[in-house]
């Protein structure tokens, strides 16, 4: 059993958590500290300076309502946690500094980008030093 399961959620395709809490509800002991995380993708300086400046707290407040709901639709007893940055960068640093001994983490079937730049998922996956386990879901 694991100890400590990060589970990244996108806030913006909240129905993936019902299969990811699954997943990770699978591999967890009565012990094991279940993580949820969702990271607002930080914005260039150059386009702050344009918007408004409370901009990137209401991203956050929006997306920590967003989380917690689906915590709440998928039945998981988890923490949440609500980050700005990179999306893969960010998850591996809360892994991190979570000691996570295992990533839930969601993907999509790859679409031409995702072999150009790579999916978020695919980073976590070479980057983690813990164990991955991907869902898979189709479009």
């Amino acid at each position: 059993m694991y100890s400590t399961i990060l589970i990244p959620i996108d806030v913006a395709q909240t129905d993936m958590a019902v299969l990811l809490a699954r997943a990770a509800k699978m591999l967890a002991g009565k012990q094991t500290k279940l993580i949820c995380i969702s990271v607002v993708e930080k914005l260039p300086a150059f386009a702050l300076s344009a918007l408004p400046p409370d901009l990137t707290e209401k991203a956050e407040a929006e997306a920590r309502s967003r989380l917690e709901e689906a915590v709440k639709s998928a039945d998981l007893k988890a923490s949440i946690e609500v980050r700005s940055g990179q999306a893969a960068q960010s998850i591996l640093d809360a892994a991190k500094e979570h000691g996570a001994d295992l990533i839930v983490v969601g993907s999509h079937q790859p679409e031409l980008q995702d072999f150009l730049l790579g999916s978020t998922a695919a980073r976590v996956v070479r980057h983690a030093e813990c164990d991955v386990l991907v869902k898979r879901v189709s479009n």
